[in-house]
């Protein structure tokens, strides 16, 4: 992959969640709901969208506001055309439900020489798109950022990594950047973290974003285990 080719936030999490071999994701649903709320996170960074300060945390979409990335483009215009303001919690479900959300993110990397898209079969019948690591470099990076960010007391994390972290951490995904063990011994940078502390005034409202997918995915989780005790 090229020096200058950025991943956006959702492609970042979306590379901690597939197996680089199988190229398929054990986490069912989950990841989505995280790559929901980056996509959020990355309008905010990129202007195109603002998050009330209020508890209730209503998400606007800044007047004239354009983003050349297709699927941030199609989640800009949910929020443009909506015909009642949604609170952040409730965009990160939207655009997590958005169609073929996973395997447009996948083919972007795929575009991007960071993946693979192959053909293979479940149970040796039935047909599956899957997508394997092709450049490992990139998850690399991210790896050593997210190492970075949660083993050392940096007084601030970059507003990227910040986000990933927040939202990687409420979905296990941190653990394939982080050995567990030792996310064990840092249990007080994880809760900086995911307060936001450490971040610039300017990414505050990225942190929100990805406040809201953490807690999206916490209920979605909560609901799910309640859901099979019951039926167990």
């Amino acid at each position: 992959m090229p020096a200058a080719t950025k991943l956006t936030l959702y492609e970042e999490l979306l590379l901690l969640a597939l197996d680089d071999e199988k190229g398929t994701s054990a986490m069912g649903g989950m990841h989505t709901l995280a790559m929901g709320g980056a996509a959020l996170a990355e309008l905010v960074l990129l202007g195109a969208v603002r998050i009330g300060e209020d508890k209730k945390q209503f998400v606007d979409a800044e007047p004239g506001a354009q983003v050349a990335d297709p699927l941030l483009a199609e989640c800009l215009a949910l929020v443009t055309t909506a015909k009642k303001r949604r609170r952040a919690v409730e965009w990160v479900q939207k655009f997590s439900g958005l169609k073929d959300f996973n395997k447009r993110v996948a083919r972007g990397l795929v575009a991007k020489g960071v993946l693979n898209e192959e053909q293979d079969l479940v149970l040796g019948i039935f047909p599956r798109t899957v997508f394997p690591a092709r450049d490992g470099g990139p998850e690399q990076d991210l790896a050593r950022r997210l190492e970075r960010a949660v083993m050392t007391d940096d007084d601030r994390v970059d507003e990227r990594t910040l986000v990933v972290a927040i939202v990687a951490q409420s979905t296990g995904l941190l653990e394939r950047a982080v050995d567990k063990k030792q996310l064990k011994t840092r249990k007080a940078r994880l809760k900086q973290l995911a307060e936001g502390h450490l971040a610039g005034a300017a990414t505050l409202e990225a942190v929100k974003a990805a406040q809201a997918a953490a807690m999206v995915v916490v209920i979605a989780a909560t609901t799910a285990a309640t859901t099979a005790a019951t039926s167990g």
